[in-house]
């Protein structure tokens, strides 16, 4: 019984081809769209994923589904369909590590309707989205909620590297320098830091000291961003 769940429910013909009838493409079909509910509803968990992205990743099991249907084992048909994706050109925004595992899932889930392995897919889609829950719902990043990004401009004549080194020691909790770089046709220095201020208070107290060593150039302290994407 349980090994009659593992195998597909599509005839295979003597040359290896699929035997599809208009109810097998029906179930192939409904069970990918199925797939990709599940998929698309699984990935939107703790995940800020547009609307657009939410829709492909429901329909694209049942486009891979059609499209391996339409091969089945045909040369011609498989080089043909091969290059007509060729011709397409995808322009998007950046994504992260997170969408391109979501269209990897999407699309392993639409080979498995596609060739018949019905209870795989539902099998294999279940896990998948339960360990995205689990592995999304578990705090693997150490966050400060009182993580700042100071922005300090000073001249070219001082030596950025630790300029301000005693006073992030006195006033901050912690400090790095994430980047440096010229303005103003290369006479300023615009420093980018991550910071944890002790308290309000201190906070205060370190801009006005940095002023006395910039002179009272540019000072900036900016909210850290709180979702940071992993370009690919």
């Amino acid at each position: 019984m349980l090994d009659n769940m593992f195998r597909s429910i599509l005839d295979t013909a003597s040359d290896g081809t699929i035997e599809l009838t208009g109810s097998d493409f029906m179930i192939c079909t409904l069970t990918a769209i199925a797939l990709g509910l599940i998929i698309a509803a699984a990935f939107r968990y703790k995940h800020n994923m547009t609307k657009g992205f939410s829709v492909t990743l429901a329909l694209l099991p049942a486009a891979v589904a059609l499209v391996i249907t339409l091969v089945n084992g045909n040369l011609g048909t498989g080089v043909a369909v091969m290059g007509a994706f060729s011709l397409v050109r995808f322009r998007s925004i950046p994504g992260s590590a997170k969408d391109i595992c979501a269209i990897f899932v999407s699309m392993a889930a639409g080979l498995a309707a596609a060739t018949g392995f019905i209870a795989v897919g539902f099998i294999f889609t279940v896990l998948i989205c339960l360990l995205n829950i689990v592995y999304t719902s578990i705090p693997l990043e150490k966050k400060d909620k009182n993580e700042k990004e100071l922005r300090v401009v000073i001249p070219e004549g001082l030596d950025y590297t630790n300029i301000f080194d005693d006073l992030f020691e006195k006033y901050l909790d912690s400090y790095t320098l994430d980047s440096v770089k010229t303005t103003n046709m290369g006479s300023l220095f615009k420093l980018d830091y991550t910071i944890s201020p002790k308290s309000a208070d201190d906070e205060r107290k370190l801009i006005d000291k940095i002023r006395e060593r910039n002179g009272n150039l540019e000072i900036a302290v900016l909210r850290k961003q709180s979702l940071v994407k992993e370009e690919l």
